[in-house]
């Protein structure tokens, strides 16, 4: 036998005991491990019964959970360090009142996004990079918990029958959850974090999406009443920008917002806002965006603001903007602004008519007036790319005029200089002079 052969038999047959030898935590350490775990599912079952109780009823719950959890460790934990009762209570508590594991997650205002990629994987954003966790879940069964703990308030439900759900938490955060055996890693979960405090422009401003300029002419297109879409990609921070644009509607404006999970955080009082529903067990009684967008043209709407366009509702949507219901606004997913019209065209012919091409850009170009595209770049940053004017058709092509672009430094820098006018004068600068916005003076000629 080569020497060759015989080290890799000594690998082969030393490497597992070693592996096995490093990996295998002593079994002082086990037994504590497993004694923690039983102390928490008897201090879970045992405040769950407390509070359960009249006596307890109406009281503050974070005080009385601390009072409960001293009787118990008094009774079941005396031997226990400080520490190990601390953790125990706070994952006790998590579990009763949050979302559990996650929950520290959840409230740290820097992460703006949760990952739960099966119960021992979970990863967060931070300033828009991607960063694990040294957070982990029991087992599936508890990621299925925290789960259901989420989509039971909505009347929504999730299982083998129905296992995708979007939902959202009380603070409007959006939620999707995806489970086996859709789901090969276990249950996933995953977490878009809203502000407690809407975003403001002068926030975008700050945060380097646009500049002082750009924020003047986006205030005046809706105050104007110009039809204006936002487009991107995932995570481009579509939402966030219409929530801000939506601001700016004067506070004497019917609003109707229609979203598959609502997200929209409008500070106006006049708000009507919509939430599309999907089949029950039976495949019955969906409710789509499209049914909400006919049913809002009923309810003597100024604007319409739609969440995202994704299909059919399109055809609806460009309708209601041809037909008096100027000032509306909504996202769609898309690379540029051309790439929006042609996403547009094809979501029209999802509505199963048989429409000729032409007479669907005639739509189109009618309708839009604004594109307002949006990106994230590769530090994490959001940017609108482009602020867009849809002039109309010509011959068969819409035609498109950029009105402010984002030009990235050589080096990268993400500082507001990039973002520069193309020195063209938009055609809506009369609409918002009738508006009373005066702003044809930083249109000079920097392009």
């Amino acid at each position: 036998m080569s020497l060759l052969s015989r080290l890799g038999k000594e690998e082969q047959g030393t490497k597992p005991i070693v592996e096995q030898i490093e990996s295998k935590p002593p079994d002082s350490l086990m037994n504590k491990e497993e004694e923690l775990e039983d102390l928490e599912r008897q201090l879970h079952a045992y405040l769950v019964d407390e509070l359960k109780k009249p006596a307890n009823q109406g009281q503050d719950i974070e005080p009385l959970i601390n009072n409960l959890c001293n009787v118990f460790f008094e009774k079941e934990g005396s031997h226990l360090s400080y520490e190990e009762k601390e953790q125990l209570l706070k994952d006790t508590s998590h579990e009763l009142t949050g979302y559990g594991p996650i929950s520290p997650l959840l409230a740290d205002s820097q992460i703006s996004e949760v990952m739960v990629n099966g119960p021992k994987d979970i990863f967060v954003e931070i300033s828009g990079k991607i960063e694990k966790t040294n957070v982990q879940f029991r087992d599936n069964l508890h990621v299925l918990r925290i789960i259901e703990k989420i989509v039971a308030p909505l009347g929504r439900r999730i299982d083998e029958s129905v296992p995708m759900v979007d939902a959202r938490l009380p603070d409007g955060s959006r939620v999707n959850a995806i489970i086996p055996p859709l789901a090969l890693n276990g249950p996933t979960l995953t977490i878009r974090k809203f502000a407690k405090d809407p975003f403001t422009i002068h926030d975008l401003v700050r945060f380097g999406t646009l500049n002082e300029n750009m924020a003047a002419f986006l205030k005046a297109s809706v105050v104007s009443r110009l039809n204006v879409f936002i487009s991107g990609g995932t995570g481009s921070g579509k939402t966030s920008t219409l929530n801000v644009m939506s601001s700016f509607i004067p506070s004497d404006e019917r609003i109707v917002t229609i979203e598959d999970a609502a997200e929209l955080q409008l500070t106006q009082e006049h708000v009507v806002s919509l939430e599309s529903r999907p089949p029950n067990i039976e495949g019955e009684g969906q409710i789509t965006i499209r049914d909400l967008i006919v049913n809002s043209l009923r309810m003597r709407p100024d604007r319409i603001i739609v969440g995202e366009v994704r299909g059919a509702e399109a055809l609806d949507m460009l309708q209601a903007m041809n037909t008096g219901h100027e000032g509306s606004l909504g996202t769609g997913h898309a690379n540029s602004p051309r790439d929006l019209l042609a996403r547009l065209e094809t979501m029209v012919l999802m509505a199963g008519f048989d429409l000729p091409v032409r007479a669907i850009r005639e739509q189109i170009a009618s309708a839009l007036d604004l594109i307002v595209q949006q990106e994230r770049m590769r530090d994490g940053t959001r940017k609108v790319t482009r602020i867009t004017e849809v002039l109309g058709l010509e011959g068969d092509t819409i035609v498109l005029q950029d009105v402010f672009i984002y030009q990235p430094s050589p080096n990268n820098s993400s500082e507001n200089s990039n973002f520069v006018t193309t020195g063209v004068q938009p055609h809506c600068i009369e609409q918002f002079k009738n508006a009373g916005f005066h702003i044809e003076d930083m249109f000079g000629g920097e392009w």
